[in-house]
């Protein structure tokens, strides 16, 4: 009798997911709520706030969880932070979450909504993340009765660099939280696909920025001088020397420097260079072992060089993003419902982790959490540029497919725990 109880209950799980994913992906691809996600996401591009400046986002975003009538808390949560609760407002809880800041960058594509703010760019389609989950409570809200729990909406600063995700965990928000799902849209992946794996995803990292201080003078001179420029240059290639000689090749990790500043005329050996850069490592040994070592290399490259130094890693402005690691559990529900809503062939396999970084690893250190991409590339368009550039652009009918898989995972989800605790 309990074997036929649990195939029941199986089949009813399954014809449940089927439905509800069906009937989301049409709801948000009726005309008035895609039209409304795109006034959304478009008005949120035209003015890009940086991690922790997010006032006017974080205000838009509350503004419209008001008019569909969606309690939410912000004050303390992360500065500028928004966590949204749908359903009974009662345990099981699960969490769903969307990044809201941009990036340093002058947006170079040409269109009616280019960026207002000289500087400042979504060139990692964070705008749309919010106007996918904002899509997603609009459709949660008309089903709030179907719900067996309750669904928590994170809208969170800061990922790029900042680490938002580790003062949202710090502010409690997460807790009694059984598991959390995040997306991020990719050109890699055409419209109508996702991809994603079990386990690592994706790299530690880390940032830092050393000051190299030596004697300026005129360069005809040099005799005069301490040529901070010289010890930079050497700092700079030891650095690669850690990778290519000291750490394991089945090991992968990076260093790169992306920031090198000395001085400003041609003929004038500067006092001081700073450089900065990245450092990744998939094993926390490895990471930990790969910091001690730069620091090393870079305080005893400058003392060759008769020069100073100091070294900042930003643990607090920036801090170490942990790796990661996807729920092998989540994996199976993500496949399911993902599957039954676009077809298995279009759920792709990531075939092994990257040397990116997400700071939606904080969530997975406290709770099973699971990350997957979302295609927004249409075959017969050209390839859209990556993220991070300043050509960046976002295929918006991609909207409803974020949406509706954020809302079919959660009913879902939360079903799927509704029967276990009654099982």
């Amino acid at each position: 009798m309990e074997f036929f109880n649990w195939i029941n209950l199986f089949m009813i799980f399954s014809l449940f997911s089927l439905s509800i994913s069906t009937n989301f992906l049409e709801e948000a691809k009726n005309g008035d709520v895609f039209d409304w996600m795109v006034k959304i996401r478009r008005k949120i591009h035209e003015n890009p706030e940086l991690g922790y400046e997010e006032f006017k986002t974080s205000e838009v975003i509350r503004t419209e969880l008001g008019k569909l009538g969606i309690p939410y808390r912000h004050d303390q949560v992360a500065v500028t932070a928004v966590i949204a609760f749908i359903g009974t407002q009662k345990p099981p809880f699960l969490a769903l979450r969307a990044d809201m800041d941009a990036l340093a960058l002058q947006e170079k594509v040409e269109w009616k909504h280019k960026s207002k703010v000289p500087g400042k760019m979504h060139a990692c389609g964070h705008d749309a993340h919010v106007a996918m989950l904002l899509g997603a409570a609009k459709i949660l809200k008309e089903h709030e009765k179907e719900i067996q729990g309750t669904v928590v909406l994170v809208f969170q600063p800061a990922e790029e660099g900042g680490g938002g995700a580790k003062k949202i965990v710090e502010s409690g928000a997460l807790e009694n939280v059984s598991a959390i799902f995040g997306l991020h849209v990719t050109p890699r992946f055409s419209i109508g696909e996702v991809a994603s794996r079990p386990g690592l995803v994706y790299a530690r990292s880390g940032f830092f920025e050393a000051t190299i201080s030596g004697k300026g003078g005129h360069a005809a001179f040099p005799q005069n001088s301490i040529d901070p420029v010289l010890a930079a240059c050497n700092v700079v290639i030891s650095l690669q020397h850690l990778i290519s000689r000291e750490a394991d090749p089945l090991d992968t990790q990076v260093v790169s420097i992306g920031s090198f500043q000395g001085g400003t005329a041609y003929n004038v050996i500067p006092d001081s260079v700073s450089i900065g850069g990245t450092f990744r490592a998939f094993s926390k040994e490895s990471f930990l072992l790969l910091r001690q070592r730069i620091e090393q290399v870079i305080t005893g490259q400058a003392l060759v060089h008769r020069c100073n130094s100091t070294v900042n890693f930003f643990d607090e402005e920036k801090p170490f993003y942990p790796a990661t690691v996807n729920d092998g559990e989540l994996h199976k529900h993500f496949q399911k419902v993902a599957g039954n809503f676009l077809g298995i062939n279009k759920v792709n396999d990531i075939p092994r982790p990257s040397m990116g970084a997400e700071d939606f690893s904080f969530y997975q250190e406290v709770v099973p959490g699971y990350f997957f991409l979302l295609g927004m590339q249409d075959p017969s368009q050209d390839r859209l540029a990556s993220g991070h550039s300043p050509y960046y652009k976002v295929n918006e009918d991609a909207l409803p497919y974020g949406a509706a898989l954020h809302a079919s995972l959660a009913t879902s989800y939360l079903l799927k725990l509704q029967q276990e605790l009654e099982g």
